[in-house]
């Protein structure tokens, strides 16, 4: 069983496994953000087909993580069991990621296929990384309310590394100057940098963290059969608390990739903002990462992580639409106005602060369910379990994508259109459409996370039980 770590190792082994997240910040940024812009709008793919062609692998990803998660859990070599895939597929990872950003010239069938295979293999391989590298931070640490603090600094640097990413993006790739987000060479140039973080991260973070390999779980002495394989993944993935949880994730992120596909559509066509404009309003979200990364402990530990996330998610739920409705209902600056800038940063700041500690919270529920199912079935999966909460990511997510390039069909919203192009009263129709949508999503969120009942309580009697049973 896992033993904690000393109290001056806790600190050092936080900060790496937050590094980390800089490689899924970046993947996560370009894929969720940029990626259905870049080829339908700059490119000239139908929106339809890359919405279906990011839905597919979106699918095919979510599909492998509990595979990747259950190997992981039970890999057996000198180096652990979450190590050998951190540093075996970082460099192929950041390969795929690259060429994903400079497609060849190719007739629109061809490049869809490249487009669809490229983005297949970019997402796989990055899950042969992410699912092992998050899976080992409920090893690090057995502390309810220190596991916060690692899931906080896991997103802390996630975010910060996408919103770096974005900085220089508009700033410094695809600036009006240069051609704006229509400069084919400027993705390319977005494409290498992104690449070489990525690498940075994923290295940093295993060397940073190698030194506490002797101290993670030991690996079974026995190779489950695949029948065993089989009866424990299906305890594991039938778990009560594991259920509520997984389902309440999984609105979440529905939402959530609803609302960043068409967050650049809203920014370019409803806002009328600028490349440079664009750039401006990621400047609050680094502070956004830091109020999740301070606050969110304070409140789980003052709450608990269940009430943590209600809460948090029910005030997301009415701050991330009110830029837009009060835009419909006659309210709110003008696209001309000198106040619209500064309100839309505001806005941005608080919206995403609180879907910042909504998701530390569930990170951190997550990892509080691996003793829950090893009291059952004398294992430990922190793999499999950070799989499923990545396939609620991914798959649940997809839906969201495909649902935004579906909704983009149904208002009519023509392609290849600069700013200024789009009539008002197609943008007005696609916002009363994402209000509505967002609303029933996240209530379905809510309504199913009053199902999940560990507290820090049951969490300690858990760590109790194991302790006697190892004695």
């Amino acid at each position: 069983m896992t033993t904690s770590n000393p109290k001056n190792n806790v600190a050092s082994a936080r900060l790496f496994y937050g590094i980390g997240a800089i490689a899924f910040g970046v993947k996560s940024n370009g894929l969720n953000y940029l990626l259905l812009y870049f080829y339908s709008q700059v490119l000239g793919l139908p929106a339809q087909w890359v919405s279906f062609g990011i839905f597919v692998a979106l699918i095919l990803d979510a599909i492998s993580d509990p595979l990747i998660g259950y190997i992981s859990d039970n890999c057996r070599s000198r180096w652990g069991r979450r190590h050998p895939f951190m540093y075996w597929f970082g460099i192929p990872a950041a390969a795929a990621y690259y060429f994903l950003w400079t497609p060849p010239d190719l007739p629109p069938e061809h490049l869809f296929i490249y487009f669809i295979s490229l983005t297949i293999l970019a997402r796989t391989l990055m899950t042969l990384y992410e699912i092992p590298s998050v899976a080992i931070g409920p090893e690090l640490t057995l502390d309810y309310d220190e596991r916060t603090k690692f899931a906080a600094a896991r997103y802390f640097f996630g975010w910060w590394g996408g919103l770096s990413m974005a900085l220089l993006v508009y700033f410094v790739f695809l600036p009006e100057a240069k051609g704006g987000m229509e400069n084919v060479e400027g993705w390319s140039d977005y494409g290498l940098a992104a690449s070489l973080i990525i690498i940075l991260s994923i290295y940093i973070c295993a060397l940073g963290l190698h030194r506490h390999i002797p101290k993670l779980t030991l690996r079974e002495s026995k190779t489950p059969s695949l029948t065993e394989s089989v009866r424990e993944i299906r305890q594991a993935l039938s778990n009560r608390q594991f259920v509520a949880l997984f389902t309440s994730a999984s609105f979440f992120s529905m939402a959530a990739g609803i609302s960043l596909s068409l967050s650049v559509y809203y920014a370019r066509h409803f806002w009328q903002l600028t490349t440079e404009q664009l750039g401006f309003l990621q400047l609050p979200l680094f502070a956004s990462a830091l109020a999740g990364l301070l606050i969110a402990p304070m409140i789980s530990k003052r709450l608990g992580k269940k009430s943590a996330a209600i809460i948090t998610t029910l005030f997301w739920v009415t701050v991330a639409p009110m830029p837009i409705f009060l835009r419909l209902a006659g309210v709110f600056p003008e696209n001309s106005s000198s106040l619209l800038l500064p309100l839309l940063m505001f806005f941005a700041f608080l919206e995403t602060s609180l879907a910042i500690m909504s998701g530390i919270f569930f990170a951190a529920m997550f990892a509080d369910l691996v003793e829950e199912n090893q009291i059952n079935t004398k294992r430990r999966s922190e793999g499999l379990y950070y799989s499923a909460s990545s396939f609620t990511q991914k798959a649940l997510n997809s839906l969201g994508v495909l649902a935004a390039g579906q909704m983009l069909a149904l208002v009519q919203f023509p392609e290849g259109a600069k700013p200024g192009d789009v009539p008002m009263e197609t943008m007005n129709h696609l916002a009363y459409v994402t209000i509505g949508s967002l609303g029933i999503i996240l209530i379905g969120a809510i309504s199913s996370l009053f199902f999940y009942n560990i507290s820090k309580a049951s969490h300690d009697a858990n760590l109790k039980n194991l302790k006697n049973d190892t004695q």
